[in-house]
């Protein structure tokens, strides 16, 4: 009788335990839903994880702002730098996947992830892509007095005098580094590389004669280009820029699937829901789509590049790849 007694109160125990442990989870799943449709009901961080004051930051803010008056709610920027950018990512990576905290990415995003085995993130699996914003290519710039007026000129040059011509970077696994490594394994030369701390000071030295090569964003490097204090030799894409009509792409210097892009864009963290990030998404699109912004882009030489979530994360997944396929055939080694 009382082996019955205790068997009768397990089993109730049990089945009770379980009504409440599904009573538990539908009232956590009704709680998570009610949030995800009052989202945002609290300030965002938008990380951005280089200095105030560049380029970066000053995009990073404006869109920052744009998005404070479209969601009603506001947008904090907190600036997380260090390591190319991988600080400001490992933060966000590591961040509550609940869409209040996003990351501004740009080119280094995924050229840091790729060449430095020290990034501590992995760009397609520690993020939840939300809108690609733009894209554009950066531009070649020359020496005035280096003797060539083309991308197929330095070529040739190149290769009739292996290491002779200087090339200045941004810093050793920089993008600028990495352009110049894919130049040099398409077309089978040899640039000697010279990393800055940062491409301004590159680009002084560009035009003293200290060096003869730099690529650089096209604001930055496009007074140069109309004063004759630096010439351009091709821009790093497929096709030409509307904001350099007359200078050549990287297909037409003989150089096909040559096509390096700098991009803005927003990721979460891997795991956050899709309802917030679709709205996220749409208010982006609806933001890249504004008079303003499109004339902002313009000034800055970028492209609106409005889509999907799905669309951002085949670009990010194809932009790593890439990099990863070449730093691994360049044989660098990069911390």
């Amino acid at each position: 009788m009382q082996k019955h007694s205790i068997r009768t109160f397990l089993v109730a125990f049990l089945r009770d335990g379980a009504l409440w442990a599904t009573v538990l989870f539908v009232l956590a799943s009704t709680t998570a839903i009610a949030q995800q449709a009052n989202y945002p009901d609290r300030p965002i961080s938008l990380i951005i994880p280089f200095a105030p004051g560049a380029g970066t930051d000053a995009m990073g803010r404006l869109l920052a702002a744009k998005l404070t008056d479209e969601l009603k709610e506001r947008i904090i920027v907190e600036n997380k730098t260090g390591a190319s950018g991988a600080i400001g990512a490992r933060h966000v990576a590591q961040a509550a996947p609940d869409g209040y905290t996003l990351l501004l990415i740009v080119s280094p995003f995924t050229t840091t992830a790729a060449s430095m085995s020290s990034a501590g993130y992995d760009p397609v699996q520690h993020f939840a892509p939300v809108a690609l914003v733009a894209t554009g290519p950066l531009v070649w710039a020359a020496n005035i007095n280096l003797p060539v007026a083309n991308m197929i000129e330095l070529i040739s040059l190149a290769r009739k005098s292996p290491g002779r011509v200087n090339y200045g970077s941004a810093g050793t696994g920089s993008v600028n580094h990495l352009v110049l490594e894919l130049l040099q394994a398409r077309a089978g030369i040899r640039i000697t590389h010279v990393p800055y701390r940062g491409i301004a000071p590159a680009t002084t030295d560009l035009m003293s004669g200290e060096i003869q090569i730099v690529t650089g964003t096209i604001p930055a490097l496009l007074p140069l280009i109309k004063e004759g204090r630096v010439k351009a030799l091709a821009v790093t894409s497929a096709r030409r820029s509307s904001a350099l009509p007359q200078v050549p792409s990287m297909s037409e210097s003989g150089l096909n699937g040559f096509d390096v892009l700098n991009y803005y864009g927003i990721v979460a963290p891997a795991g956050t829901p899709l309802t917030v990030v679709n709205r996220l998404n749409a208010t982006l699109n609806r933001i890249v789509a504004m008079p303003d912004m499109v004339e902002r882009f313009a000034r800055d030489a970028v492209d609106p590049t409005p889509g999907t979530p799905a669309q951002l994360a085949q670009f990010i997944a194809s932009d790593y790849e890439a990099w990863r396929a070449m730093v691994k055939a360049q044989n660098l080694k990069i911390e």
